[in-house]
Protein backbone atom coordinates (compact mmCIF):
# COMPACT_ATOMS: atom_id res chain seq x y z
CA UNK A 1 0.00 0.00 0.00
CA UNK A 2 1.21 3.58 -0.63
CA UNK A 3 2.60 5.46 2.35
CA UNK A 4 -0.14 7.27 4.30
CA UNK A 5 0.91 10.92 4.26
CA UNK A 6 -0.79 14.29 4.09
CA UNK A 7 0.19 17.50 2.34
CA UNK A 8 0.47 21.08 3.59
CA UNK A 9 1.80 23.83 1.37
CA UNK A 10 3.34 21.44 -1.12
CA UNK A 11 5.24 19.41 1.51
CA UNK A 12 4.26 15.90 2.60
CA UNK A 13 4.33 14.64 6.20
CA UNK A 14 4.09 11.18 7.72
CA UNK A 15 3.27 12.23 11.29
CA UNK A 16 -0.25 13.55 11.75
CA UNK A 17 0.54 14.98 15.17
CA UNK A 18 1.56 18.64 15.33
CA UNK A 19 2.84 19.87 18.68
CA UNK A 20 3.45 23.20 20.36
CA UNK A 21 6.42 24.42 22.35
CA UNK A 22 4.90 26.42 25.22
CA UNK A 23 4.55 25.64 28.95
CA UNK A 24 7.49 23.25 29.27
CA UNK A 25 10.00 23.57 32.12
CA UNK A 26 12.84 24.33 29.72
CA UNK A 27 13.95 23.89 26.12
CA UNK A 28 15.51 20.50 26.89
CA UNK A 29 12.16 19.10 28.01
CA UNK A 30 10.56 20.66 24.96
CA UNK A 31 13.01 18.80 22.71
CA UNK A 32 12.48 15.50 24.54
CA UNK A 33 8.70 15.74 24.25
CA UNK A 34 8.87 16.61 20.55
CA UNK A 35 11.14 13.64 19.92
CA UNK A 36 8.78 11.29 21.81
CA UNK A 37 5.78 12.60 19.86
CA UNK A 38 7.32 11.86 16.48
CA UNK A 39 5.95 15.20 15.25
CA UNK A 40 7.41 16.62 12.04
CA UNK A 41 5.69 20.02 12.38
CA UNK A 42 6.25 22.11 15.51
CA UNK A 43 4.41 25.34 16.17
CA UNK A 44 6.07 28.27 17.93
CA UNK A 45 4.44 31.44 19.27
CA UNK A 46 6.47 34.25 17.73
CA UNK A 47 5.43 36.74 20.44
CA UNK A 48 6.26 34.40 23.34
CA UNK A 49 9.20 32.16 22.39
CA UNK A 50 12.47 33.44 21.00
CA UNK A 51 13.10 32.32 17.44
CA UNK A 52 14.14 35.70 16.05
CA UNK A 53 17.04 36.88 18.27
CA UNK A 54 20.21 34.93 17.54
CA UNK A 55 22.13 36.53 20.44
CA UNK A 56 19.73 35.11 23.09
CA UNK A 57 18.84 31.53 24.06
CA UNK A 58 16.87 30.33 21.07
CA UNK A 59 14.44 27.42 20.86
CA UNK A 60 15.65 26.64 17.34
CA UNK A 61 19.05 25.66 18.76
CA UNK A 62 17.37 22.72 20.54
CA UNK A 63 15.43 21.33 17.58
CA UNK A 64 16.47 19.00 14.78
CA UNK A 65 15.70 21.35 11.92
CA UNK A 66 16.68 18.72 9.36
CA UNK A 67 13.65 16.71 10.48
CA UNK A 68 11.26 19.33 11.84
CA UNK A 69 9.27 22.02 10.04
CA UNK A 70 8.76 25.15 12.13
CA UNK A 71 5.20 26.50 12.07
CA UNK A 72 5.30 30.02 13.54
CA UNK A 73 2.02 31.18 15.01
CA UNK A 74 0.47 34.51 15.90
CA UNK A 75 -0.70 33.53 19.40
CA UNK A 76 -1.35 36.55 21.58
CA UNK A 77 -2.65 38.72 18.74
CA UNK A 78 -6.04 40.38 19.23
CA UNK A 79 -6.43 42.13 15.88
CA UNK A 80 -5.88 41.39 12.23
CA UNK A 81 -3.22 44.12 12.11
CA UNK A 82 -1.25 42.57 14.99
CA UNK A 83 -1.39 39.13 13.41
CA UNK A 84 -0.24 40.38 10.01
CA UNK A 85 2.66 42.29 11.56
CA UNK A 86 3.74 39.27 13.64
CA UNK A 87 3.59 36.96 10.61
CA UNK A 88 5.77 39.27 8.58
CA UNK A 89 8.28 39.55 11.46
CA UNK A 90 8.60 35.74 11.56
CA UNK A 91 9.16 35.54 7.82
CA UNK A 92 11.79 38.28 7.95
CA UNK A 93 13.56 36.27 10.67
CA UNK A 94 13.98 33.45 8.18
CA UNK A 95 11.50 30.84 9.42
CA UNK A 96 9.62 30.71 6.12
CA UNK A 97 6.09 31.46 4.96
CA UNK A 98 4.22 28.59 6.62
CA UNK A 99 1.98 30.17 9.28
CA UNK A 100 -0.58 29.25 11.89
CA UNK A 101 -2.88 32.27 11.99
CA UNK A 102 -4.44 32.95 15.37
CA UNK A 103 -6.48 36.07 16.17
CA UNK A 104 -8.10 35.94 19.59
CA UNK A 105 -11.40 37.70 20.22
CA UNK A 106 -11.79 37.39 23.99
CA UNK A 107 -9.21 37.25 26.80
CA UNK A 108 -11.24 34.95 29.06
CA UNK A 109 -12.39 32.27 26.62
CA UNK A 110 -9.55 32.72 24.09
CA UNK A 111 -12.03 31.96 21.34
CA UNK A 112 -10.94 33.10 17.87
CA UNK A 113 -12.28 36.30 16.34
CA UNK A 114 -13.71 34.87 13.12
CA UNK A 115 -14.09 38.23 11.36
CA UNK A 116 -10.54 39.36 12.15
CA UNK A 117 -9.15 35.92 11.27
CA UNK A 118 -10.77 36.01 7.84
CA UNK A 119 -9.56 39.58 7.30
CA UNK A 120 -5.97 38.68 8.22
CA UNK A 121 -6.06 35.45 6.21
CA UNK A 122 -7.00 37.30 3.03
CA UNK A 123 -4.08 39.71 3.40
CA UNK A 124 -1.57 37.01 4.30
CA UNK A 125 -2.59 34.64 1.50
CA UNK A 126 -2.21 37.50 -0.99
CA UNK A 127 1.17 38.24 0.62
CA UNK A 128 2.42 34.74 -0.21
CA UNK A 129 2.00 33.00 3.14
CA UNK A 130 0.84 29.40 3.47
CA UNK A 131 -1.90 30.09 5.99
CA UNK A 132 -3.35 27.61 8.49
CA UNK A 133 -6.04 29.55 10.40
CA UNK A 134 -7.21 28.61 13.89
CA UNK A 135 -10.99 29.05 14.01
CA UNK A 136 -14.13 28.08 15.91
CA UNK A 137 -15.88 24.86 14.90
CA UNK A 138 -17.97 26.95 12.51
CA UNK A 139 -18.64 25.35 9.11
CA UNK A 140 -19.34 28.72 7.45
CA UNK A 141 -16.11 30.35 8.65
CA UNK A 142 -14.17 27.21 7.73
CA UNK A 143 -15.56 27.28 4.20
CA UNK A 144 -14.80 31.00 3.78
CA UNK A 145 -11.19 30.48 4.87
CA UNK A 146 -10.74 27.58 2.48
CA UNK A 147 -12.24 29.65 -0.34
CA UNK A 148 -9.72 32.44 0.40
CA UNK A 149 -6.87 30.04 -0.38
CA UNK A 150 -5.81 28.86 3.08
CA UNK A 151 -3.76 25.65 2.90
CA UNK A 152 -5.70 24.04 5.75
CA UNK A 153 -8.34 25.00 8.32
CA UNK A 154 -7.88 24.34 12.03
CA UNK A 155 -11.15 24.26 13.99
CA UNK A 156 -10.92 23.98 17.77
CA UNK A 157 -12.06 20.90 19.67
CA UNK A 158 -12.64 22.97 22.82
CA UNK A 159 -11.20 26.17 24.35
CA UNK A 160 -7.40 26.45 24.33
CA UNK A 161 -5.82 24.50 27.19
CA UNK A 162 -9.15 23.25 28.54
CA UNK A 163 -8.53 19.54 28.01
CA UNK A 164 -12.25 19.02 27.40
CA UNK A 165 -11.82 17.04 24.19
CA UNK A 166 -14.11 17.32 21.18
CA UNK A 167 -17.23 19.15 22.36
CA UNK A 168 -19.09 19.28 19.05
CA UNK A 169 -18.30 16.34 16.77
CA UNK A 170 -21.35 17.14 14.65
CA UNK A 171 -20.03 20.52 13.55
CA UNK A 172 -16.69 18.89 12.82
CA UNK A 173 -18.45 16.31 10.66
CA UNK A 174 -20.09 19.10 8.65
CA UNK A 175 -16.74 20.87 8.25
CA UNK A 176 -15.15 17.62 7.09
CA UNK A 177 -18.01 16.86 4.70
CA UNK A 178 -17.62 20.17 2.86
CA UNK A 179 -13.82 20.38 3.15
CA UNK A 180 -11.69 21.21 0.13
CA UNK A 181 -8.48 21.53 2.19
CA UNK A 182 -7.06 19.48 5.08
CA UNK A 183 -8.91 19.85 8.39
CA UNK A 184 -6.67 19.84 11.47
CA UNK A 185 -8.23 19.82 14.93
CA UNK A 186 -6.50 22.43 17.08
CA UNK A 187 -6.89 23.16 20.81
CA UNK A 188 -8.77 21.65 23.72
CA UNK A 189 -7.81 17.98 23.59
CA UNK A 190 -6.71 16.42 26.86
CA UNK A 191 -5.60 12.86 26.29
CA UNK A 192 -4.86 10.20 23.70
CA UNK A 193 -8.48 9.13 23.30
CA UNK A 194 -9.36 12.69 22.24
CA UNK A 195 -6.85 12.69 19.41
CA UNK A 196 -7.92 9.19 18.37
CA UNK A 197 -11.50 10.42 18.12
CA UNK A 198 -10.48 13.38 15.95
CA UNK A 199 -8.66 11.05 13.60
CA UNK A 200 -11.56 8.58 13.53
CA UNK A 201 -13.81 11.43 12.36
CA UNK A 202 -11.52 11.87 9.35
CA UNK A 203 -9.37 14.87 10.33
CA UNK A 204 -6.01 15.02 8.59
CA UNK A 205 -4.07 15.84 11.75
CA UNK A 206 -4.28 17.14 15.33
CA UNK A 207 -2.40 20.07 16.86
CA UNK A 208 -1.92 20.25 20.62
CA UNK A 209 0.35 21.67 23.31
CA UNK A 210 -1.03 21.86 26.84
CA UNK A 211 -2.18 18.24 26.92
CA UNK A 212 1.48 17.18 26.66
CA UNK A 213 3.30 20.04 28.39
CA UNK A 214 0.87 20.09 31.32
CA UNK A 215 0.85 16.33 31.91
CA UNK A 216 2.54 14.85 34.99
CA UNK A 217 4.94 13.08 32.62
CA UNK A 218 5.12 15.11 29.39
CA UNK A 219 7.41 12.64 27.65
CA UNK A 220 5.13 9.67 28.29
CA UNK A 221 2.09 11.71 27.26
CA UNK A 222 3.81 12.76 24.03
CA UNK A 223 4.30 9.10 23.14
CA UNK A 224 0.68 8.34 24.10
CA UNK A 225 -0.54 11.11 21.79
CA UNK A 226 1.56 9.70 18.96
CA UNK A 227 -0.01 6.28 19.43
CA UNK A 228 -3.50 7.78 19.74
CA UNK A 229 -3.13 9.56 16.40
CA UNK A 230 -1.85 6.39 14.76
CA UNK A 231 -4.66 4.24 16.19
CA UNK A 232 -7.37 6.73 15.22
CA UNK A 233 -6.05 7.06 11.69
CA UNK A 234 -5.89 3.28 11.23
CA UNK A 235 -9.44 2.94 12.56
CA UNK A 236 -10.67 5.61 10.13
CA UNK A 237 -9.03 3.90 7.18
CA UNK A 238 -10.30 0.48 8.30
CA UNK A 239 -13.93 1.66 8.45
CA UNK A 240 -15.82 1.03 11.67
CA UNK A 241 -18.92 -1.14 11.85
CA UNK A 242 -22.31 0.53 11.85
CA UNK A 243 -24.12 1.24 15.11
CA UNK A 244 -27.13 -0.95 15.85
CA UNK A 245 -29.79 -0.77 18.53
CA UNK A 246 -29.81 -4.52 19.17
CA UNK A 247 -27.19 -7.23 19.47
CA UNK A 248 -25.74 -9.18 16.56
CA UNK A 249 -24.14 -12.51 17.40
CA UNK A 250 -20.40 -12.55 16.78
CA UNK A 251 -20.61 -16.31 16.04
CA UNK A 252 -23.81 -16.79 14.03
CA UNK A 253 -25.41 -20.26 13.96
CA UNK A 254 -27.07 -20.04 10.55
CA UNK A 255 -26.20 -23.12 8.54
CA UNK A 256 -24.69 -25.06 11.44
CA UNK A 257 -27.79 -27.23 11.99
CA UNK A 258 -28.56 -27.98 8.34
Amino acid sequence: MPEDTFEIGGARYRSRLIVGTGKYRDFAETRAAIDASGAEIVTVAVRRVNITKADEENLLDYLDLDRITILPNTAGCYSAEEAIRTARLAREAGVGSLLKLEVIGDEKTLFPDATATIEAAQVLVEDGFTVLPYINDDPIAARKLADLGCAAVMPLAAPIGSGLGIRNPYNLKIILEQATVPIIVDAGVGTASDVARAMELGCEAVLLNTAIAGAKDPIAMAEAMKLGVEAGRKAFLAGRIGRKLYATASSPIEGLLD
